[in-house]
Parts: C-alpha cells; sequence; structure tokens
C-alpha cells in the first residue's frame, strides 16, 4: 500500500503571524498556467505582500510574485459554502490572509486563513514571547 506524501511548503509568508492575529486556515486550489506551475515548483514564488479578495463572488489572490518581479492575479479555488464564511469574516472586519503555498505532491494549494490586525503593542508582545521562549530573558 502506498503512503500518502504529505505536501511539502513551497513558501511561508512570515509577517503573516506577526502582523495578523489567525484564526481557522483554508487549503484552497489555484487556477495556473503551465508556466506558472513551473515557477512555483522551482521555488521562484514570495507571498509577501500578497492578499486575498472576494470579487464577484470568486476568491483571488493579488501580488503573488513569480520569478523575476512579475506580479500576478490568480484565481483561488473554493467551494461557494467556504467563500460566503469567509465573505461573512470579511464584513465582520476581518482580513483573508495568504499564509503558506503547499506544492509537494500532485496539487499546488494556498493556505489562506481569517486573520484580525495586531496593535503596535500586540507585536511587542508577540516578540517578547518569543524572546522569553528562546531563553534570552531570565
Amino acid at each position: 500500500m502506498k503512503k500518502k506524501k504529505t505536501p511539502d511548503s513551497v513558501t511561508v509568508n512570515r509577517r503573516a503571524h506577526y502582523d495578523y492575529q489567525l484564526g481557522e486556515e483554508l487549503s484552497v486550489g489555484m487556477a495556473l498556467t503551465g508556466p506558472q506551475v513551473r515557477l512555483i515548483r522551482d521555488h521562484h514564488v514570495q507571498l509577501k505582500g500578497s492578499y486575498v479578495a472576494i470579487r464577484n463572488g470568486e476568491l483571488w489572490l493579488y501580488g503573488l510574485t513569480l520569478g523575476a518581479d512579475t506580479t500576478s492575479d490568480i484565481r483561488l479555488l473554493a467551494t461557494r459554502k467556504q467563500i460566503e464564511g469567509l465573505e461573512r469574516a470579511k464584513v465582520a472586519g476581518s482580513t483573508i490572509v495568504p499564509v503558506r503555498l503547499l506544492g509537494g505532491g500532485r496539487y499546488i494549494k494556498l493556505v489562506i486563513a481569517v486573520g484580525k490586525g495586531k496593535k503596535k503593542y500586540d507585536k511587542r508582545e508577540t516578540i517578547k514571547k518569543r524572546d522569553i521562549e528562546r531563553g534570552r530573558y531570565a
């Protein structure tokens, strides 16, 4: 019996955990062209500065950097029920944040999360907790 391979992280949005208080995560597919798939599989991709928006009842990823300074707008594949849930969270004041890109298996997926923006003092608290865990402060 074949063992199922867990998808590898191609890239991670490190700023997401620092700038947002993240809630539930959701894995969605991406409508990509052949060259885009090749660039992602070769790790020529950055999530930095990208964001997710709902336009005409569809999820879109804006500002994804592929290759040498080319940004792309990519349609995300999610069910109607998932999109409606994200729309409700957006109306309530949350943001949809791309967290990481998975591409180890057959499919390339994007993990998105509903997040609430942190204030400056919350960010300082995050840094303090991280430093305590590392053992910098006794």
